[in-house]
């Protein structure tokens, strides 16, 4: 009678506990659905990692920063895989926060022009480079290329043109002099001979070139889903390093590129994602720094503000 008395409790006790499998279903925002910088995510949604860690990941793409951010005011999303100069939306408002330093050197991106314009950096003043809208990590970094170059934030003519299709088109009739694009499609070009490298960042060692941010509800109100979300993905980055076969194979779907320039891309881009997600507080500076140069904010902000480290694995 004691034997069966002791199995009947366990047998509510198993009844009432929610299933071991349980997943939290969360919504994850990329800026941009074809840029190497997220194919962590999807590494993470095709090993399991996020899965293993308790968490069911829905991917969804957008054309840039600010519709993500419209997406998570929406509450349509609960992450977002967004660039650095996106924090500063949060001091107009967004209901987000930062929650990993993803990546650091904008070694994503490159200047690229036509194959018969300018040779170096020094010959873009007062040419016409494509990015994506003003305000964004495009304009910022060809901006910060001009006042390098001694030229002030607008010695070289920016035109906010959208999406990188439409800009390739306006290189090739010849209304554009060149764009910043991501190294993939920067590849790609030199490798048909439509175009030529003239400007990478990889000087710019003091920077987040992307931010992983939370939304303030799920960061309230699912705070596990929080830590096991930036578990998963941390363990993808570790699966990358180890296995660059792999990793290429689910890249390429992902960008639409062939075997050798995502090859080139893993080997040049790998270097700048963070193991820990830890924020740097010289990046930050020069952030913080950038937004008053972008107009974005009237002064620098405190950037402790803007971001937490609670989640981060320990």
């Amino acid at each position: 009678m004691k034997r069966l008395g002791i199995g009947l409790l366990v047998a509510t006790a198993l009844a009432l506990a929610p299933p071991a499998w349980a997943q939290e279903k969360v919504r994850v925002g990329k800026a941009v659905p074809e840029a190497f910088s997220f194919v962590p995510l999807d590494v993470g949604m095709r090993q399991g990692f996020f899965k293993k860690n308790g968490v069911e990941v829905e991917s969804i793409a957008f054309a840039g920063d600010a519709r993500m951010q419209q997406a998570a005011a929406a509450g349509s999303i609960e992450f977002l895989l967004g660039s650095g100069p996106a924090m500063a939306f949060i001091a107009k408002g967004a209901p987000i926060k930062g929650i990993a330093g993803m990546a650091g050197p904008p070694l994503l991106l490159a200047i690229v022009v036509r194959p018969d314009g300018p040779k170096t950096a020094a010959d873009l003043k007062g040419k016409k480079i494509g990015v994506s809208t003003a305000g964004s990590l495009t304009y910022f970094l060809v901006s910060e290329t001009s006042r390098l170059q001694g030229w002030g934030p607008n010695g070289i003519d920016i035109k906010p043109m959208g999406a990188m299709a439409g800009q390739i088109a306006a290189i090739k009739r010849g209304d554009l002099d060149g764009s910043i694009m991501d190294i993939g499609n920067a590849f790609h070009l030199e490798k048909l001979g439509e175009g030529r490298i003239v400007k990478r960042f990889t000087d710019m060692t003091d920077f987040h070139i992307h931010v992983i941010f939370g939304t303030d509800k799920v960061i309230a109100e699912k705070p596990a889903a929080v830590s096991s979300f930036l578990k998963g993905w941390f363990e993808s980055i570790q699966f990358m390093r180890k296995n660059k076969a792999e990793t290429v194979k689910i890249a390429m779907d992902i960008t639409q590129k062939d075997e050798e320039i995502t090859s080139r891309s893993y080997d040049e881009l790998m270097a700048m994602f963070s193991d820990t997600g830890k924020f740097e507080p010289k990046a930050l500076e020069v952030l913080s720094k950038s937004f008053v140069e972008l107009k974005l904010l009237p002064t620098e902000p405190d950037m402790k503000t803007f971001y937490t480290e609670a989640f981060l694995p320990k």
